[in-house]
């Protein structure tokens, strides 16, 4: 197996409205990563849903206009 393939295998998965949220806001994913002050490829990775880093999910979450306890309606928790 590549090394890619394996990077793809072992990468988490995490379920998320953000493209939803995004897309209701007319807002592309250049703007939203410009917002965030976060690269177009983390936007498309997040919104893929790899795992992200809790900075990461803060910035997205203000970037869409969000308050932090709206966090549940934009990364859905997995318990």
């Amino acid at each position: 197996m590549t090394v890619l393939k394996e990077r793809k295998v072992k990468a988490k998965s995490e379920a998320n409205n953000v493209r939803k949220i995004r897309e209701g806001l007319l807002m592309s994913k250049a703007e939203l990563a410009r917002r965030a002050g976060l690269s177009v490829l983390t936007i498309d990775r997040v919104e893929k849903g790899m795992t992200c880093r809790m900075d990461t999910k803060r910035k997205i979450i203000l970037s869409l206009g969000l308050q932090l306890s709206d966090r549940d309606k934009v990364f859905i928790r997995e318990d």
